[in-house]
């Protein structure tokens, strides 16, 4: 997996339950993220077997494997 890094553009590609639940203290991004769109990351929290990210406008903190970094 492409490194994420902060302002990079990323796509959202929806999310799975395991997903959600893995490392804690993740939002649920369905509740606030559109499937197919593209957001800015605005801080990356690097965690031992996990990565989470900021976006920029959003509220929340998300499991980096819901996203694909965009070229």
């Amino acid at each position: 997996m492409e490194e994420i890094r902060k302002g990079d553009r990323v796509i959202y590609l929806g999310c799975s339950e395991e997903q959600l639940n893995w490392g804690a203290g993740n939002d649920d991004p369905r509740k606030v993220l559109i499937e197919g769109a593209t957001y800015y990351v605005e801080k990356v929290e690097v965690h031992s077997y996990h990565t989470k990210l900021y976006l920029r406008s959003v509220q929340g903190k998300f499991n980096s494997v819901s996203f694909k970094k965009l070229c």
